[in-house]
């Protein structure tokens, strides 16, 4: 019979009280790190906001480098006007040509007075990646031709004809001035590409939420932080200030402040003007939830101590009572981007925002007004699809952080 070790036994071991005491590897790297690396594993674990995030840097990268991006300059004009979007090929009956687009054929309806567009399947238009397309200023700075996509330099044409010693269609170019097109999304009442447009557009739409979010962010900060830590008739004050704005109806609101602004500004002005006012009314969310934390930090050792050392107002609240709960700030900032965007939008869409020479998301919406226009060129409605995405990634992307800036919860 096997001797085996008794379940209840005393080891002969000396004793080492400490080794209870004792982290392993995961509890130690847990218990020392610190609050934004306990916030980064935990937002890891949310697959969703990973996504949205990833959509995010992808749109802004995008907006950053919009003339490097964009098939076209934001004000080139073509023949092709309201052409229908391109579908992109790559075989052409059975042969595999590369990325390609069919050029247009068009005649003009002389009973209804539309222009109407058809693929002509002889013309085969190579679309070409990094190349050199239409001249621009990247950020105003350097002047440069090179593009990430732009439309054939030259047209191929299909010629059908099989003879014996070449079995094989062929292709040849029709000329070299003869340049194709390249209008994935279509083109305007004026020619112009709508990609091209859209992505020039996100660079406004994107930058006023950030701008805004950013000029919120601090009178959210200082408003509340003051009148959580004062109390007394600064809260009082700041709650009733709080209270009348949000009683305005915000769209109302923003269209009579946008009215105010005078049209001989220009554009880099208005851009301004309108990043403000939705700036201005837009920080008392913030200011609220400042407010409540400070209301409770302020009762705490560390800051009785901090006051009795004789350290200023400024210095409690800036040093040692903001940076305990910044994550979740930045949580309910995220959170209030998509506002900010959908206000520029909405403003611009009623005429009351940008206007042109300024592209916006909104600004190209303003055109697909009429439901005239929308019924015979659907496309033009598409730049409601980069605003949708936007502003559902923002929602996504916040409700991660949000989650992930209490990493203590669980």
């Amino acid at each position: 019979m096997s001797q085996s070790t008794p379940r209840h036994f005393v080891s002969e071991e000396p004793f080492d009280p400490y080794s209870v005491e004792k982290l392993s590897k995961n509890q130690e790297s847990l218990y020392l790190a610190s609050q934004w690396r306990l916030m980064w594993w935990k937002l890891k674990k949310h697959r969703l906001a990973l996504i949205s995030g990833f959509i995010l840097l992808l749109f802004y990268l995008v907006a950053a480098l919009a003339e490097w991006f964009a098939p076209y300059d934001l004000h080139t004009r073509t023949r092709f006007i309201h052409a229908p979007p391109q579908a992109i090929h790559l075989f052409h009956e059975g042969k595999f040509i590369g990325p390609f687009v069919y050029g247009y054929n068009f005649k003009l309806d002389m009973n209804t007075l539309k222009r109407e567009f058809s693929p002509d399947e002889n013309k085969i238009q190579p679309i070409r990646f990094f190349c050199s397309g239409d001249s621009y200023r990247f950020w105003g700075l350097l002047e440069s031709r090179f593009h990430f996509v732009c439309p054939s330099a030259e047209t191929l044409k299909y010629d059908p004809g099989i003879d014996s010693l070449n079995p094989t269609p062929t292709y040849s170019f029709i000329s070299k001035s003869q340049a194709g097109e390249l209008f994935l999304l279509g083109t305007d009442r004026l020619g112009r590409d709508l990609l091209s447009r859209i992505i020039y557009g996100s660079r406004i739409s994107l930058t006023i939420g950030l701008v805004g979010i950013a000029v919120s962010f601090f009178l959210g900060m200082v408003i509340g932080g003051l009148a959580g830590y004062f109390g007394g008739w600064v809260d009082a004050l700041v709650q009733r200030l709080i209270e009348v704005l949000r009683s305005f109806p915000e769209i109302p609101l923003w269209m009579a402040l946008s009215a105010v602004l005078p049209v001989t500004w220009s554009p880099l002005l208005i851009f301004l003007g309108i990043t403000i006012i939705l700036a201005l009314l837009d920080w008392t969310g913030l200011a609220r939830a400042v407010r409540s934390k400070l209301m409770a930090l302020r009762e705490e050792d560390y800051c009785t101590a901090a006051q009795l050392m004789g350290a200023k107002p400024g210095r409690i609240i800036g040093r040692h009572l903001l940076p305990g709960f910044m994550s979740h700030l930045i949580a309910s900032a995220s959170l209030s981007i998509p506002g900010m965007i959908l206000g520029e939008t909405a403003l611009s869409f009623l005429g009351l925002g940008l206007r042109p020479p300024i592209t916006s998301w909104g600004v190209l919406l303003n055109e697909a007004q009429n439901i005239n226009v929308v019924a015979l060129y659907p496309w033009l409605m598409l730049p409601v699809v980069p605003v949708i995405v936007i502003i559902l990634a923002f929602n996504f992307f916040g409700d991660g952080l949000r989650d992930a800036a209490d990493p203590y919860k669980n």
